[in-house]
């Protein structure tokens, strides 16, 4: 009798799990079929922006949008193939939402930011530039962050929020940067020959722009003697470069030509 009854559940399981498990399979393809065919749709779209030369940083951050967005519906698309109602289901995310938003309110500060960073675009990837306290090049401007590589080759993240409430300085906006250095001099030190060598030493650096010349004048005047301006010009992917090749001819020439060390003054005190 029990084997009888196992039996006629079985017969009257077997079309409900066939059925089941073709819902599975049917699943399991539309997510692969699916998965596939936002690859495709992004790469296209990836494709076409290129061809229209729109800017790298919109089209990663338009890219990654739609990728969110394609899946977000990929999914509702099989929770409705499993008969889930797909109302109820857009409201518990509509509810979410405002739960998380309430909870996450920075990083939704940080995604309006993002989208105003596109509009504005005050720096764009590969460019050099200080953010939020933060100087390097420009890796990838992403939906909450901006990804920068530092000159000690260090990848450090920084919000949005933060870059829009803090002051930009985008050092590649222009061609040609000014380099500024300084050369203290003891206050026994002839001047106009310091200026005039520094003017021939410094001109001879390498990558110096030819266009402008090199600026030397007397910055001030303090407790060890006149301080220089020294002031060369060149590309902004040569910065570096002739920032330290400018203090190596500084401190050659001066040294070269004699010139005395700066020391403090010695303080005399009455007895």
């Amino acid at each position: 009798m029990d084997t009888e009854k196992i039996s006629g559940w079985v017969a009257q399981a077997q079309p409900i799990l066939v059925a089941f498990g073709l819902k599975v399979i049917g699943a399991i393809a539309v997510f692969v079929i699916g998965r596939w065919l936002i690859g495709l749709v992004t790469r296209l779209v990836g494709a076409g922006m290129a061809r229209q030369t729109i800017d790298v940083t919109v089209q990663r951050y338009l890219v990654s949008f739609i990728t969110v967005a394609l899946n977000i519906i990929l999914v509702v698309a099989i929770l409705g193939y499993f008969g889930v109602e797909t109302t109820s289901f857009a409201a518990l995310v509509a509810g979410a939402g405002v739960a998380i938003g309430a909870a996450w309110s920075g990083l939704l500060g940080n995604f309006a930011s993002g989208i105003f960073l596109l509009i504005l675009r005050p720096y764009k990837i590969n460019e050099y530039v200080s953010i939020g306290g933060v100087e390097g090049t420009v890796l990838e401007i992403g939906l909450f962050g901006t990804s920068i590589n530092t000159p000690d080759n260090v990848k450090t993240i920084v919000g949005n929020g933060k870059i829009l409430s803090s002051d930009i300085k985008n050092y590649t906006a222009h061609p040609y940067r000014r380099v500024e250095l300084v050369a203290q001099l003891a206050g026994s030190a002839d001047l106009h020959s310091a200026i005039a060598l520094l003017k021939a030493s410094v001109s001879k650096v390498a990558n110096i722009s030819k266009d402008q010349a090199v600026v030397v004048e007397i910055l001030e005047f303090n407790e060890f003697g006149p301080k220089l301006a020294v002031r060369p010009f060149c590309h902004t992917d040569h910065y570096w470069q002739v920032y330290f090749d400018t203090n190596m001819a500084i401190a050659d020439t001066l040294g070269a030509a004699g010139f005395p060390v700066a020391t403090r003054p010695v303080k005399i005190y009455p007895v």
